[in-house]
């Protein structure tokens, strides 16, 4: 929120048009902000409604952004004053890039993708939708990262080539802390480093 606030701020535009919107909540207020259930937020008078999804689970975010979609809800791609875009880069519609992310060149990354604190995207990277870093990740060159990938607080993954990049397969888990140096196939949960999966027996 703070991000959208800043971000609201040096367009012009007042932060009191912001809401954070939960049908669970019963707190009235976050941080100053009003919670709406999600039929006021839709019930409110505006010449459009706009949402950043603030939710982990890529799956739960999908099923939000479908729903959205659906009601004529747009995404709102929330970006931190401090994060780097260098050249060639482009960003899909929802994305939350927290401050000191840093995205270098030649990159394109899918819809509601979530890039928190002083992660960085190296040069020749294709990362898909829904995809999300934690805090610190380090995203080298030649890297593919497929829809609904999960990268954890501070895994560093190996820069790959051109014409051979390291793949993160779609749903896959990387850990925190962990070091992948090898393909990560679809589904598949690794930690440590190097990263291995986990079996039965971890």
């Amino acid at each position: 929120m703070p991000v959208a606030r800043q971000q609201l701020l040096s367009e012009g535009i007042d932060p009191e048009c912001l809401f954070f919107i939960d049908d669970a909540l019963t707190d009235k207020t976050i941080n100053g902000h009003i919670v709406l259930p999600y039929d006021e937020f839709l019930a409110r008078k505006a010449s459009g409604h706009h949402v950043a999804i603030a939710i982990a689970d890529s799956r739960v975010r999908e099923l939000l952004a479908k729903k959205c979609s659906k009601d004529q809800v747009c995404p709102w791609t929330v970006r931190a004053d401090s994060a780097v875009v260098m050249d060639d880069v482009s960003i899909g519609d929802g994305a939350l890039i927290s401050p000191f992310v840093t995205f270098t060149s030649n990159i394109q990354i899918g819809r509601f993708f979530h890039a928190n604190l002083y992660s960085y995207v190296e040069h020749d990277c294709r990362i898909g939708d829904f995809v999300t870093f934690g805090p610190a990740v380090k995203c080298n060159g030649n890297i593919v990262i497929e829809d609904h990938a999960y990268i954890g607080a501070g895994a560093i993954l190996r820069q790959g080539s051109p014409g051979s990049p390291l793949r993160i397969g779609r749903a896959a888990v990387v850990g925190m802390g962990a070091v992948v140096t090898s393909d990560v196939p679809a589904g598949t949960i690794v930690v440590g480093n190097p990263a291995r999966p986990i079996s039965d027996s971890d």
